[in-house]
């Protein structure tokens, strides 16, 4: 069995024995074939039949048993080590409408599942709280949280699985273009994936040492404007130079272009707002580094100077990436503790009917699916990086960027506006707001 293979035909329901199925939804992640596997193994050992759902929901909301697999121990004993899924991936929201809803729930009956195994991200977990109460809970689901924007509300500081290995080969790669930059005297702009939360960038931007990176949670407004992001870039390169380099690279989070005005967004040439099946932009279709290059560069020419800029987005190249150590055994106990939950009965290790996988201290609990909802929207809830944390705080000391002190010492006042060709009375007044002083 490989990622390409797909059934000649639907599976009939001959055999009463238990029967469990897998899916995978929303974006790759290292280390879904590790789940999988773990989670296969498992069940087979305890008796039951597994069943492999191809793309996620996306057959399912339509009625088709066909898309799927028997699993056996032989397809999926050595694809712990492999990156993407076997069973593929899809964004299908069997939520959007009713009638996919109860298609979707119908199809798993049909094929004799009463067990879930589903592995994704917020989405994921809002569809699998709905197929699991749309069914009355006589299909019990377990969900395990993937995502490399970390941006799940798991207990403690326990990561999604693929964060880590998404952290650690884009910050080789971030590494790489540093040096790159030193090189070669020029500034790189680096978007890294992170649909709202910052957790991505902000763990690459301070693994790599990186010049400073840009999160949307520092902003406190609902609507930022691409002139405020640009006059802390702006800032840092001006900064830089006074301290002698012409160099340097800023990561930039995806979600600051989640929070950019989508009305100034659609002036821009290039971008286009597209809206996904769950209701989010489709970020990769706005080119963020893109504009933050354009506008800083328009910047320093205005005043006849250059400003050699490079941009680059990170994250296709991670999400499929071989997990590392750490996330192969996470998965594998992630994977493990789903199918035990799954077959205890209500009541025992925590178990509330359906629910998001998770570890507390080494042990695995359920969180329950109502317990993941915003109250607000009754969506799931996404974990923001906080910004008053120590964490935080420490990769923002090592930033260069401006900042209070220097708009209030005089000599360094003086050679920012001498570098940006400025009065020290201009520069303050341009910058006071970057840095939270007032205009005046």
């Amino acid at each position: 069995m490989n990622g390409n293979s797909e059934p000649k035909q639907a599976i009939p329901i001959r055999s009463e024995q238990r029967r469990l199925g897998i899916l995978v939804g929303g974006g790759p992640a290292p280390g879904i074939n590790s789940a999988i596997s773990a989670a296969t193994i498992e069940a087979i050992n305890s008796g039951l039949d597994v069943i492999g759902i191809y793309d996620g929901y996306q057959h399912l909301m339509r009625g088709r048993l066909d898309m799927v697999s028997p699993l056996a121990i032989s397809d999926v004993s050595r694809i712990h080590f492999q990156g993407g899924s076997i069973l593929r991936t899809s964004r299908a929201n069997p939520t959007a409408k009713r009638e996919e809803l109860e298609c979707t729930v119908e199809a798993l009956r049909g094929l004799g599942i009463a067990d879930l195994v589903t592995i994704g991200g917020d989405d994921t977990a809002f569809a699998a709280s709905e197929v699991a109460k749309a069914s009355e809970n006589t299909i019990r689901v377990a969900h395990i949280p993937k995502t490399i924007d970390n941006d799940l509300p798991l207990i403690g500081s326990m990561p999604t699985f693929g964060f880590e290995t998404a952290r650690h080969v884009g910050t080789q790669l971030v590494r790489n273009v540093i040096e790159d930059a030193r090189t070669t005297s020029r500034w790189y702009f680096v978007v890294v994936m992170g649909r709202k939360a910052g957790h991505l960038a902000l763990g690459i931007g301070k693994a790599a040492g990186v010049t400073l990176t840009i999160i949307p949670e520092e902003f406190q407004q609902e609507r930022i404007s691409v002139n405020q992001v640009c006059d802390i870039l702006e800032g840092a390169i001006l900064k830089r130079r006074v301290m002698g380099r012409e160099y340097g690279l800023a990561v930039i989070a995806e979600g600051i272009a989640e929070k950019l005005d989508p009305q100034e967004l659609a002036k821009i040439p290039g971008a286009e707002v597209e809206i996904d099946q769950y209701g989010h932009i489709h970020l990769s279709e706005i080119p963020l580094a893109s504009i933050m290059r354009r506008e800083v560069r328009r910047r320093f020419a205005e005043r006849g100077d250059g400003a050699p800029i490079v941009e680059r987005t990170i994250g296709y190249e991670l999400r499929c990436a071989p997990p590392t150590p750490f996330d192969i055994d996470y998965t594998r106990t992630l994977g493990y503790s789903a199918v035990r939950l799954l077959l205890s009965e209500p009541g025992q290790e925590k178990f509330h009917h359906s629910g998001m996988v998770c570890l507390d201290g080494g042990r695995s609990c359920v969180l329950p699916f109502e317990e993941l909802r915003d109250p607000a929207t009754g969506r799931t809830r996404v974990r923001m990086v906080d910004i008053n944390s120590e964490s935080y705080h420490v990769a923002r000391e090592y930033m260069i960027r401006l900042d209070q002190h220097d708009l209030q010492a005089p000599q360094m006042i003086a050679r920012l506006a001498e570098t940006a060709k400025m009065t020290p009375e201009e520069f303050t007044r341009k910058f006071a707001p970057v840095v939270g002083l007032d205009r005046g």
